[in-house]
């Protein structure tokens, strides 16, 4: 079975679609532009599809380099039949084929190794045999002279049996029935350590744990595993091991009973204890971990994509706050671009308290650069710096200003690490990081996107135990929802950064900067027809970036749009039939709603990609993110001390879990919505159920003033 038959089978998916996608793969194109514009091909096929095709052939290629050394190795031991070459064929896992191979594997000297060189091979193999007829003690004594080493039949005996240990514990069929009552019988035990039994930490739920080793799940794996690096517990698997016993030695020796039978048994117990028992449990803990590892990088993919989603604030002036206490607030003035226009220093907190000169440099700002949005950080500060912001709009002389500009409070997690970042230098040379952490705070609100491409995605606050996983599956996971995100919103090519355009389907970083270097040397872009300018993108390039990046001002106005370059004779064949310009259906519903995309149908040009461009023309441009809403915070609430049970709040969700959401509700320490009280229904994914960027009503169930900890519930409100 070739790669295509398996991943068509296991992704249920139609062979001739998956041959079709993997030869798009094949001839350089990326998954964005194959998902939007190659849906006839793909049978409309989305990211996820996409990845999951790319994903398993690629595992599946390194598979088949894999069983091809293992091949080549077994064929010079001289050791390969054709029944153990279609094992290997046949097989679909990683794992499963070390397995196979383990007894082929070269190792290092064991007592079997010992043993064979001393030339008891023979006797273990027919001693294996538990034939009735067979005597062992004879054998070993008639067979001294040619043993090397040698001094008594118990030697011999005992050589014979580790080599048997040896035999069993490579055994494919044996080693499956442990794992298999391991998996499956098996329970995590954990223990705290002496020095910790007294003490209060985060992982208190593990001083004394037990779970099923079947359905543990992936936060727990992680929780134990991160507890055990910190030295605060350890922990095991606590297996029936009389129980596995039975099995092997029923499924090795059968009925038999006879000298052989007992040598055997001996060596089944011994096979079990120092050769199996470890490594299989070492192996299921690798999976488990494998498996929570596969789990918390998923959630963090979710959470990452609703963050990289979230609303834009507008496309309008803005002032950002980094707000402060003895050494004061930093503000940034930015134009509708994200262009820094002014930046200062306000007092309005402790222990200056100076309002009236803060709000003076406000009005000042306010004015001269057309402000409509405020964005304050929600770190130190944050409640007393909004507490001023609204106290100044509230003056007599804020009356021109009032009802016109919007305070919100913005989550800055991975603004000091921008703010230090060289892409910061790069930006802002001549400001210190303080300037520049305001200015990320101001941007991520006019365009979260934009502004979060720039810091390394596990900086910004959305994961669960990401730096307890696998670093490399971790980073592809997530350059791949950034690369979908961008792609899904579409750039402005004459504002787009480096780092965001770097993300556009078919740009690589050089290309990217390549791209800003043509846009301060000649000017913004007119057309996209100048990006074949610009060096090093070629043709294969140009087909796959043009279509998602947008060009405002351009002379085209399908170039301010998501219709592919390809496809622009398209709507001229339907302005043709409308018999209008162009220019005239471009944004006219009722127009495009006068056209039949049956009639435009070729073989260029499939239904789903005319129904596209029909409903790309209706609103070219459009953003496809949500509304901005914020969460109104309740100005009482300041403090965890001033929570109590019961109440009633409103806040927005900055990270989720697979056991909880976590919620902003303004006092500086987000709340835990545990999963069992997200719904008034059992929930077992929380996924579907909450997503990071909610606006979301919780009642406080419980206060821990002195660990900071919130707990909140969501049952019987209305989101």
């Amino acid at each position: 079975m070739n790669n295509t038959h398996i991943i068509a089978d296991e992704l249920n998916l139609p062979k001739p679609i998956v041959i079709k996608v993997l030869s798009l793969f094949a001839e350089g194109n990326t998954v964005p532009f194959v998902a939007r514009y190659r849906k006839e091909i793909t049978g409309g096929l989305d990211e996820v599809a996409l990845r999951n095709i790319e994903e398993r052939n690629t595992y599946l290629g390194e598979l088949v380099e894999r069983k091809e050394t293992v091949i080549k190795t077994i064929i010079d031991q001289d050791k390969m039949s054709p029944e153990l070459e279609k094992t290997i064929n046949d097989c679909l896992s990683k794992t499963e084929l070390e397995e196979i191979y383990l007894p082929y594997k070269p190792k290092r000297r064991t007592r079997a190794t010992i043993a064979r060189e001393k030339g008891l091979e023979p006797l273990a193999m027919k001693i294996l045999e538990i034939d009735d007829g067979f005597d062992p003690v004879n054998s070993a004594i008639e067979g001294m002279d040619s043993f090397k080493n040698i001094e008594s039949v118990e030697d011999a005996l005992a050589g014979a049996g580790d080599i048997i240990s040896e035999i069993i514990s490579e055994n494919s069929d044996y080693r499956n029935i442990v794992y298999t009552y391991m998996h499956d019988a098996g329970h995590y035990v954990s223990k705290v350590k002496k020095e910790y039994k007294e003490k209060n930490t985060k992982y208190n739920m593990y001083y004394d744990y037990h779970h099923t080793v079947n359905s543990i799940s992936s936060h727990n794996m992680l929780g134990l595993r991160r507890a055990e690096d910190e030295g605060v517990i350890t922990f095991t698997i606590e297996v029936p091991d009389e129980e596995i016993l039975a099995k092997l030695k029923n499924s090795i020796l059968g009925d038999k009973k006879n000298q052989s039978a007992e040598i055997v048994s001996e060596a089944i117990e011994d096979s079990y204890s120092r050769l199996m028992k470890t490594s299989i449990i070492s192996r299921i803990r690798l999976e488990n971990k494998d498996k929570a590892d596969e789990e918390a990088i998923e959630t963090f993919a979710s959470n990452l994509n609703n963050l990289l989603l979230a609303p834009p604030g507008g496309g309008c002036p803005i002032v950002g706050i980094d707000p402060g206490f003895r050494t004061g607030c930093k503000i940034v003035a930015l134009d509708n671009t994200g262009k820094l226009l002014d930046d200062a220093v306000i007092y309005p907190t402790e222990p200056r308290n100076d309002f009236k000169g803060s709000a003076r440099i406000l009005y000042d700002w306010f004015n001269r650069y057309k402000i409509e949005l405020v964005a304050i950080g929600n770190g130190t500060g944050s409640r007393e710096t909004g507490k001023f912001v609204h106290w100044a709009l509230a003056q007599d002389e804020a009356t021109e200003f009032k009802g016109k500009i919007k305070v919100v409070i913005v989550n800055e997690s991975g603004a000091s690490i921008y703010s230090a970042s060289e892409v910061a230098a790069r930006e802002f040379p001549d400001k210190d990081i303080t300037v520049r952490g305001a200015v990320s705070i101001a941007r991520r609100l006019q365009d979260p996107l934009a502004e979060l491409v720039k810091i390394d995605p596990k900086s910004i606050g959305v994961g669960q135990y990401q730096h307890d996983v696998q670093q490399k599956k971790l980073k592809k996971k997530l350059d791949d929802v950034v690369e979908d995100c961008v792609n899904y919103v579409g750039v402005d090519v004459n504002t787009a950064s480096k780092e965001l355009l770097s993300y556009v389907a078919g740009i690589s970083s050089s290309l990217a900067e390549n791209i800003v270097s043509y846009r301060n040397q000649n000017g913004l872009f007119s057309s996209r027809d100048q990006f074949l300018k610009v060096k090093k993108l070629g043709p294969k390039a140009f087909e796959q970036c043009a279509g998602f990046m947008r060009i405002r001002n351009s002379a085209n106005l399908l170039d301010n749009s998501a219709v592919h370059p390809e496809s622009y004779y398209i709507v001229d064949m339907f302005a043709e039939n409308l018999q209008e310009k162009p220019s005239k259906i471009i944004g006219c519903e009722e127009l495009i709603d006068k056209l039949d995309p049956h009639l435009f149908v070729s073989a260029k040009a499939g239904l789903p990609t005319i129904t596209d461009i029909l409903e790309e023309l209706k609103k070219p441009g459009r953003d496809p993110r949500k509304l901005f809403i914020t969460a109104a915070f309740d100005e009482s609430i300041n403090e965890i001390e001033d929570l109590e049970p019961d109440m009633i709040l409103e806040g927005s969700v900055t990270n989720v879990a697979n056991f909880g959401a976590f919620v902003d509700i303004g006092v500086h320490q987000d709340g835990l919505v545990h999963i069992s009280e997200i719904s008034n229904k059992f929930v077992k994914d929380i996924k579907g159920h909450v997503s990071v960027g909610d606006i979301v009503k919780v009642k406080v169930l419980e206060v821990d003033v002195d660990r900071k900890r919130i707990s909140l519930s969501m049952k019987h409100l209305s989101r």
